[in-house]
């Protein structure tokens, strides 16, 4: 007879047995959901849907058979949602013990990393072609032409760019990378590429998304999704304080200020959002005035750093030229010291740019001031307490 030490016995992780009835609950009606569409290529049987609409962006149940709140599939033992969720319970110290073999500590607002830099690409049309220092695209670029990715899953603007409209892509070449250069700040699922990928047997992607599509590979391979998470093999997260509701540009832009969509060419928000016009005109709107236009999926969302990725990257700062960048993992360290000395990136400290740094962890702690306090704790993990109001 074999004796079982208590002591394995506490030890053993408890089954997991969530399906879409609690994801339904707890994070798809709850305001927890970002739209990141991590359980849409996730599901198995192909029973969440998605419209990539304005004001839409959100999972949805396909069937009927057990109405909008459950799962025939997940009735039987079918729980691939749940576990490609990064918003789902207990979603960010999962991750951090997966990636980096600790939880994040309460002085890491901006998550655990190795260091930080500001960094830009070398080559002149990256550069100028690209968001800010236009490192995203030679990311992309290095890796495709060095065979550590076969494809990206990143955003194209939707037709000739002319509506603005993101749409899920996938980049496959420096011309597929470039096309989908530049912010739009409006919302694209771009893990919804995924299926393309697979269509044309791709084994090794990137994923250029947003901080809460950059949760999704971690949180899958720490509650071991299977093969669906294999193919992300390199993982670059945005930074992002929210992003806007494609209706925007009709109910803002054009109605009040009398800017046509197809008429732009470049935006970027700077404390004002920026927008810059065909013939050569600059425009700049208060931000406030954009806040009613803030995607449903964004209210919550506590990750402004996307923590999770192997490279962050974002244009804040002084520079307009440089991206600043947070490196995370060994893959992103490589990575990028490999890029350097070929001699495809510029890079310097990014103490040489303290109020960016500054601005990083200001806004890192206000995004994570939203995460609700009936949800999972560690997402606040760090945040002073607010003191009470006397009497």
């Amino acid at each position: 007879m074999t004796v079982t030490d208590p002591a394995e016995v506490a030890k053993k992780p408890e089954r997991w047995t969530f399906q879409w009835k609690e994801l339904f609950t707890e994070v798809i009606t709850s305001g927890l959901c970002t739209g990141c569409a991590g359980c849409v290529i996730a599901c198995p049987h192909d029973v969440i849907g998605y419209h990539h609409e304005p004001g839409q962006y959100k999972p949805f149940h396909l069937e009927d058979e057990l109405g909008a709140d459950n799962c025939i599939h997940g009735e039987k033992g079918c729980t691939s949602c749940t576990r490609a969720c990064p918003r789902f319970r207990q979603w960010e110290p999962e991750a951090d013990e997966h990636l980096f073999g600790r939880a994040r500590q309460p002085d890491e607002m901006v998550g655990i990393y190795r260091d930080i830099m500001l960094i830009r690409a070398a080559d002149e049309h990256v550069h100028q072609t690209g968001q800010d220092g236009g490192l995203v695209s030679a990311i992309l670029i290095w890796c495709l032409d060095n065979g550590i990715i076969d494809g990206a899953l990143t955003s194209f603007l939707d037709g000739d760019g002319s509506t603005w409209k993101a749409v899920p892509g996938l980049a496959t070449n420096k011309d597929e990378v470039l096309r989908g250069a530049g912010s739009r700040y409006t919302y694209s699922a771009n893990t919804l590429a995924f299926k393309d990928a697979e269509e044309k047997g791709l084994k090794n992607l990137a994923l250029v998304g947003m901080s809460c599509q950059s949760s999704i590979g971690p949180v899958m391979w720490s509650r071991k999704i299977g093969k669906v998470g294999k193919p992300i093999k390199l993982n670059i997260g945005l930074l992002c304080s929210k992003s806007f509701d494609d209706s925007i540009f009709d109910e803002l832009f054009l109605a009040k200020y009398g800017l046509p969509r197809q008429d732009m060419v470049k935006m970027n928000i700077k404390g004002v959002f920026q927008i810059w016009m065909r013939n050569g005109d600059y425009h700049e709107i208060n931000l406030k005035e954009c806040h009613a236009w803030t995607r449903e999926g964004c209210n919550h969302c506590p990750d402004f750093a996307a923590e999770h990725a192997d490279i962050s990257t974002g244009g804040i700062g002084k520079d307009n030229d440089w991206t600043l960048t947070i490196i995370r993992t060994d893959l992103g360290e490589a990575v990028i010291k490999a890029m350097i000395a070929d001699g495809v990136i510029e890079a310097r400290p990014a103490d040489s740019d303290p109020g960016a740094v500054a601005l990083m962890h200001k806004l890192a702690q206000k995004s994570r001031e939203r995460w609700p306090q009936w949800a999972a704790e560690p997402a606040r993990l760090g945040l002073p307490e607010k003191k009470s109001k006397k009497a």
